[in-house]
């Protein structure tokens, strides 16, 4: 992907690359984990929940509680991420684990939006509400092994 290696220069040209290498790398690393805790912590009970698990809790409080943690791991995520890719650009931007796991993030992020949506407006706990829920948890799960595999690609 070109536009890939592309920004991998333009990360490396403004400095960025320098920046995040070395003994940042580690705390950026950490930080990057820290918000994939936080997404699939937050986000993944609520897919549970509403994938069937534990009915006796109300799924609406539920997820207004514990979607802001999501979301703040996935924006902690994105901006560590963007370090992280800006740390080893060039190999990443070839790396077929790494395009795997933006096009699943983008399959996530996709069924999220879609979800809120069809969700905004009722507490439908039907088939679709439950199928989506999975796939979200499903996604995410696969979004973060990708994470993992990179190391090993």
């Amino acid at each position: 992907m070109t536009w890939l290696t592309d920004a991998a220069s333009w990360l490396e040209a403004a400095g960025v690359r320098a920046w995040a290498g070395g003994d940042r790398y580690a705390w950026i690393n950490t930080l990057h984990l820290l918000g994939l805790v936080m997404l699939i912590g937050g986000i993944g009970v609520v897919d549970l929940r509403l994938a069937g698990a534990w009915s006796a809790l109300p799924a609406k409080e539920l997820s207004r509680a514990l979607t802001p943690v999501a979301v703040a791991g996935l924006l902690l995520m994105a901006a560590t991420g963007v370090l992280l890719f800006a740390a080893d650009g060039r190999t990443l931007a070839t790396s077929r684990v790494f395009h795997a796991k933006l096009i699943l993030i983008a399959l996530a992020l996709g069924n999220a939006i879609t979800f809120r949506v069809l969700w905004r407006d009722s507490a439908n706990t039907g088939l679709i509400t439950r199928l989506m829920a999975a796939t979200s948890l499903l996604l995410w799960l696969a979004v973060g092994s990708c994470g993992r595999m990179i190391a090993y690609s």
